[in-house]
């Protein structure tokens, strides 16, 4: 049996399955000072990236423990003085099937995509962030020039041909979430194959920013009309974007597939430690000295841990008192308990979207309303 199979076999009997996609943070270092920013990123500053050979190590170390997927994240990867030689490294790993370079935009110019654009189209995915599509809502988190610059990198990267290969990134909050169908048609203007959103957390420096929010109900609503009223939208969301109210609705009736393990999509800060995922920020089930510790240590401290989540996924998903009566539950499963802690610092607790997803699930077209008022009068 290989070492891998092993350590799967380790994974299962601690009823957990073993990490497919790994978020590692290269830099706590950032080009921006974003209002949203959950890991509250500071300027590039000495000692703020971490050294390339520790970061080596730990991608091999997870592609030989069965890793498909890495994404190198930030602060911003690219102030990292040896980032290009880190996502090279990744790129030239054929047993990885996606790496996943996350940035701002800012500093992508003519240098830096005639750099990415050499290393291998299978593998390399570039995930631009964009928050709307003006700079008034975009620049209100990201700073005055950001929308501009964001732009310009965008547009350099497909000039170099990266554009099947360049996703965009949305946050999802109140003052940006009604931008989506014209942000679509800002992206498919210039290039951009994909769009994928998540909502605000409120936390890290979000959380100190009372004039950020997520998306009201209301607007929820709205944007489910608007998917089924307006054809060039529906055409070109369906074509190019996942926003979460519409997938939702979309799926409200199928049963969520499995328990979530968390630990398959576990999360490296740029301190050394392992988190389950990116959502569960936890001390309580990290695992510190990633860069520095043997591998075989980390997992064997990690997993008597980690094997509570699923068993906490199962209570949630019959014990929250919020999912009784919803038509949605068996979708929702009683929601991210990794939201649920970020919001709350509690896993047996609603997660901060359980009010926009019960208005996704019982979402009924505006059409229909009318007729059923007709009906009653």
């Amino acid at each position: 049996m290989s070492a891998s199979d092993l350590l799967a076999d380790r994974f299962r009997r601690h009823g957990l399955h073993t990490p497919r996609a790994v978020t590692l943070m290269i830099t706590s270092g950032c080009n921006l000072q974003c209002r949203h920013c959950l890991l509250d990123c500071g300027p590039p500053l000495a000692g703020s990236s971490v050294p390339s050979e520790a970061l080596i190590k730990t991608i091999r170390e997870f592609m030989q423990a069965g890793a498909a997927k890495i994404t190198i994240a930030g602060g911003e990867p690219l102030t990292h003085p040896e980032w290009i030689a880190i996502v090279g490294y990744a790129c030239r790993l054929s047993e990885l099937e996606e790496v996943v370079l996350q940035t701002n935009g800012a500093l992508l110019d003519e240098t830096t995509t005639r750099q990415l654009a050499g290393l291998s189209p299978q593998r390399l995915r570039l995930q631009i962030s964009i928050e709307g599509a003006t700079a008034l809502t975009h620049d209100a988190v990201r700073g005055p020039g950001s929308f501009a610059a964001t732009l310009q990198g965008m547009r350099l990267a497909v000039r170099r041909g990266l554009g099947s290969q360049t996703h965009a990134a949305f946050t999802e909050m109140a003052h940006n979430f009604d931008d989506i169908p014209k942000l679509l048609e800002l992206l498919d203007d210039i290039g951009i194959s994909r769009l994928v959103s998540g909502t605000l957390v409120r936390g890290g420096r979000a959380a100190d920013w009372p004039q950020i929010a997520a998306p009201s109900t209301a607007q929820a609503s709205a944007l489910l009309d608007r998917y089924h009223q307006d054809r060039a939208f529906k055409e070109r969301y369906d074509r190019m974007a996942k926003v979460s109210v519409i997938e939702w609705y979309k799926g409200r009736s199928e049963p969520v597939d499995r328990i979530c393990s968390c630990i398959e999509n576990p999360f490296i800060s740029a301190t050394g430690r392992l988190y389950p995922c990116v959502m569960l920020l936890s001390d309580e089930y990290a695992v510190a000295g990633v860069f520095h510790r043997p591998f075989e240590d980390l997992i064997s401290e990690g997993l008597p841990r980690w094997a509570e989540l699923p068993r906490i996924s199962r209570r949630r998903m019959t014990r929250l008192d919020t999912c009784e009566g919803c038509s949605g539950r068996h979708h929702c499963g009683g929601g991210c308990m990794g939201r649920a802690f970020a919001h709350s610092g509690v896993l047996m607790a609603p997660e901060d979207r359980c009010a926009l997803r019960k208005a996704a699930y019982c979402w009924k077209p505006a059409d229909r309303h009318k007729d059923g008022a007709r009906g009653r009068s």
